[in-house]
């Protein structure tokens, strides 16, 4: 059974003869896209500060050398200004042909196409976050055009990298504080709910999956999220849901989680045996032998202070644990 096969199997609850992993020999490769965009890479523009523009032009700034950065000032002032702005062009096929190259040179993995985000994870860089909600607030008819653009251009990237050959999409869009949602979840029913329930319909339709990651306490949005068509969503904080909480949504839906062991707490203990337990724990409540489950690593152990050993045991653990003669 080659990587793909088994992601397949993880998705559909299939069985798969081990879990699924993102380390060591990693069952998936992502992709990208050649679009031109304002994109550029980090420079550092200060004894301990960094500056990057992203694809759309907002300026980013990070305070070390790896961490992720946060958008210090969006490319629009005013709501109206997308109007006369040029966005960047995701509707040509040709910008998709490294799919081609990927699939080519990994003919036997789950191949992601990466995106930027959804809706929200979109418009929110174009202000600078805290100016985007108080536009979503007081600017709700223009902001919600805005939003049709943005999806737009995600429609076209989407059947792009559905018709170039890959498996899935995937996006980034944090939607909370380590507390609760960013907005309050009427809100989030009636602006983005049915944009997430339309172009998850349209992936669907392309023949393709929708892969999400999101960061923060948003439990008050995951059954939506479930129902409008996510078919993974990945978590670098599991203990954050509860382990149990997430099994949960399992007995309703065939959701995938994707986790590492959780890396703002457990992790940090520095202890082998409770990293080991958890990892443990997440087969057991999550993967349990029929799928459901991708077992996580966090890439950036610099930024989150680890020596890289204190994930090798959980990822130890996953490919020990982790196989179908262990749950029969």
């Amino acid at each position: 059974m080659n990587s793909k096969e088994i992601v397949l199997k993880t998705l559909n609850y299939d069985s798969p003869e081990r879990v699924a992993r993102s380390f060591w020999d990693s069952d998936l490769v992502w992709c990208g896209n050649t679009v031109k965009t304002y994109a550029t890479e980090w420079k550092k523009v200060g004894e301990s500060r960094w500056e990057r523009i992203d694809e759309w032009g907002n300026v980013w700034a990070r305070f070390d050398p790896t961490s992720k950065g946060e958008v210090v000032k969006g490319v629009l002032e005013d709501v109206e200004d997308y109007t006369d702005f040029e966005f960047p062009d995701f509707s040509n096929p040709d910008d998709y042909l490294t799919v081609k190259k990927c699939k080519d040179e990994h003919p036997d993995k789950w191949v992601i196409g990466g995106m930027p985000g959804f809706t929200f994870n979109i418009a929110r860089k174009l202000f600078k976050l805290e100016n985007y909600f108080v536009k979503l607030m007081l600017e709700t008819e223009k902001i919600h055009q805005l939003h049709d653009k943005i999806d737009k251009m995600l429609v076209d990237m989407i059947t792009n990298y559905a018709k170039a050959g890959v498996d899935s999409v995937m996006f980034p869009e944090d939607w909370g504080t380590q507390t609760q949602l960013f907005i309050n979840p009427k809100l989030w029913d009636e602006e983005f709910y049915p944009r997430f329930q339309r172009l998850c319909a349209v992936a669907h339709e392309c023949g393709i999956k929708v892969f999400m990651h999101s960061c923060g306490a948003i439990g008050a949005i995951i059954p939506g999220l479930i129902e409008a068509g996510i078919d993974l969503l990945q978590f670098d904080q599991p203990t954050l849901h509860g382990i149990d909480t997430l099994a949960s949504y399992q007995e309703k839906a065939k959701i995938t989680f994707w986790c590492p062991v959780d890396i703002q707490i457990t992790l940090q203990t520095r202890d082998e045996e409770k990293i080991r337990a958890e990892a443990r724990e997440l087969l057991d409540k999550l993967w349990r032998g029929r799928g459901g489950f991708i077992a996580g690593y966090y890439s950036d152990n610099a930024s989150i202070g680890l020596d890289p050993k204190w994930q090798e045991y959980a990822c130890d653990e996953f490919v020990k644990r982790g196989r179908m003669e262990n749950y029969v």
